[in-house]
Parts: C-alpha cells; structure tokens; sequence
C-alpha cells in the first residue's frame, strides 16, 4: 500500500513538472512575444495598403545593385537586415542603398547564430554592427532580425539592451529563396499571401540570388498593380498600436 502511494505521489509530481514546462514553453511562443510588444511579425493594417520587403544577410556587390535597380523601377523603399562585417567591405553598396531611401537594419556583426549564445555575446554583436551602420551611412539603426530567425529571452533582452526593436517577417511570407527552389515557388508564395501590413522575407546573399531577382520581376509589378505601396519596416511601424514604445523616433 506504501509503494502505491509512493508511486502515486510520483505520479503527480511528474504530471505537476510536466505541465510547468509545458506552460513555460507556451509563454516563450511568438503569442509570448508578440503579445508583450518584444518581437514584431507583421502590422497588419486597413487604413491603406502597404508591404515591407526586408532583404538579409547583404550586402552583396553581385546582387544588391541589381536589387536596387529594381526597387528604384518601381519605387520601392526596403529594409536591409546588413551583416556588419559585410558593409565595412562594401561600404559603397551600404551608402547607395541609404541615400535611395531604403533602411538598413542590424544582422548582428558576422551572421552569429545566436541560439545558445549569452546575452553578452550577442550585445557586442549588435552594438559592433550598429557602429558599423552608423560610421558608414551617418545613421543609427534601431531594428533588429536575428541570423536565422531565431529567438528567446536572450535574443530580446539582448537586443532591448542596445535600444533596438526585433523585427521577423510573416510567417506567411517566408520566400525561402536561400533554398533556390524556383522563381514561380517565391513567386506565388509572395502574391499568393499578400495581405496589407506584411513583412517579406528575402536574401541578396548567400549563394546564387538570381531567383530572388527573377522573381522580384514580376512580384513588384503585380503588387503594385494590386495598390500595395512599398515601404521601409519602419514606415510599416508607424501603423502599429503600441507604435512609440517600439521604436525610440
């Protein structure tokens, strides 16, 4: 009778530790974050339809420019998630894009994978490409997109540390254009889910980004015949509710 009781009890206390961890890995959800105003997504919005493109991992003096063109044709401003180590080789590329209207924002200095990195480690990361953005165009960034997407406490007291807003994309909006799976894949994934206040992901590096041009092709134009606007991720903020404790201007 002792030993049922016994393991009974253990019974219960493992259901009981169970279920915290259960719970505790339901609060650090996107719902976790998204709710408590320290990650953004999207901002969806009805006044008027918009849409942010964000480019990472740039910049890249094969595909940035091309980029670049494109969004000029059509005159769509972007964000650029930059690796800092990456504009202090092409600063040119970094200025060209600042002076056209676009936004660069930070990717961390050298593409660190942040997941299971200390908080430390991932401020002086942050804070050496933020030095980096400002030394070479004059101006400070304020958002942040960890490499990979990846976040958790550390990643977001990390980045609050040094005054920045974490910015994702879409979930709806993923291109995976790194994998090259297909102009008419990134293509339909972009038009397919377009919805006002969405957060596009793409990559102007890291391989063969001829895709990613190709598809831009014909994204830009269908979107623009659709009435979307382009604009930065921080125009895209101005929309949010919680707007002015997001982003410090």
């Amino acid at each position: 009778m002792r030993q049922v009781r016994l393991w009974g009890a253990f019974l219960l206390f493992t259901l009981i530790i169970l279920t915290h961890n259960e719970t505790e890995a339901a609060k650090k959800s996107r719902f976790y974050y998204e709710k408590k105003g320290d990650i953004v997504w999207e901002v969806p919005t009805k006044e008027e339809k918009i849409i942010a493109l964000t480019f990472d991992d740039g910049p890249d003096p094969r595909y940035t420019p091309v980029i670049l063109n494109l969004l000029d044709e059509y005159e769509a401003k972007a964000t650029f998630f930059v690796v800092g180590s990456r504009i202090d080789r092409y600063p040119r590329i970094a200025k060209r894009q600042v002076k056209e209207g676009h936004e660069l924002a930070n990717h961390t200095y050298s593409h660190l994978q942040v997941q299971g990195q200390s908080v430390q480690r991932i401020e002086e990361e942050i804070k050496r490409a933020g030095t980096a953005i400002e030394e070479i165009t004059g101006q400070p960034s304020y958002l942040f997109r960890p490499p990979t997407g990846y976040y958790d406490d550390n990643v977001v007291n990390a980045a609050k540390s040094q005054g920045y807003t974490v910015v994702m994309w879409s979930w709806h909006q993923d291109t995976f254009d790194w994998r090259n799976p297909g102009v008419g894949r990134i293509v339909n994934q972009v038009l397919n889910n377009a919805r006002s206040g969405d957060i596009v992901l793409f990559h102007d590096t890291g391989g063969n980004r001829r895709q990613t041009i190709e598809a831009l092709k014909q994204i830009l134009p269908e979107l623009e015949k659709r009435g979307y606007k382009f604009v930065t991720i921080s125009d895209l903020l101005k929309h949010h509710p919680n707007y002015k404790s997001l982003y410090p201007l």
